[in-house]
C-alpha cells in the first residue's frame, strides 16, 4: 500500500507530517504537483511532476492508485474517483471520505459552486488549525497501523 498525494494544495505542515511517517514506516510516498517541491532524501519519498493543467495532477493520481492506497486530498472529485478505485482519501484537515460520505460532500462542493458562480461570496475555509494537523496526524497513524497488521 502506498500513499499518493496531490501535492499543489497540500499545506506544509502536512507534508511535514507525510515525511516523517513515511521514513518512520518506511510506507512509499508519492506526492504528485505541477512543479518541484522541497522533500527529504529517504528511499520512501519521491514526487512526480506533472504539466500545468486542469485536473492534470488529479488524473496522474487515478491512474496509479491501486485499491487499499491513501490519497491525501482535499479535492472531492478526485477523492470521490480514487474511493471509486478502492483506495481511501484523507484530507489536509483529517476527514477521513469514504463511499458513505462523499456523495454528500460532492453535492455540497456543487451547490457553494453554483452559490460562487452567481456572484455570492462564500468565503475559503479557514487556515489550518493544531486540531486538523492532529485529526490528520491521527488518521494518517490508523491507517499505517492498519496497513501493518
Amino acid at each position: 500500500m502506498k500513499i499518493w498525494v496531490d501535492a499543489d494544495a497540500c499545506p506544509a505542515p502536512i507534508r511535514e507530517i507525510l515525511f516523517r511517517a513515511a521514513m518512520r514506516t518506511a510506507v512509499q510516498t508519492t506526492l504528485i504537483a505541477n512543479h518541484a517541491l522541497r522533500i527529504p532524501p529517504s528511499p520512501y519519498l519521491q514526487q512526480r511532476i506533472v504539466p500545468g493543467g486542469f485536473d492534470v495532477a488529479d488524473q496522474a493520481i487515478v491512474e496509479k492508485v491501486a485499491a487499499g492506497d491513501l490519497v491525501i486530498t482535499s479535492d472531492i472529485p478526485l477523492a470521490a474517483d480514487v474511493i471509486a478505485r478502492g483506495a481511501l482519501a484523507l484530507s489536509p484537515r483529517g476527514e477521513l471520505l469514504t463511499t458513505e460520505n462523499v456523495r454528500a460532500r460532492l453535492n455540497m462542493r456543487d451547490f457553494m459552486d453554483t452559490l460562487r458562480g452567481s456572484g455570492i461570496h462564500t468565503g475559503g475555509p479557514p487556515p489550518l488549525s493544531a486540531n486538523d494537523r492532529k485529526a490528520f496526524a491521527d488518521h494518517l497513524d490508523r491507517w499505517l497501523a492498519r496497513r501493518g497488521s
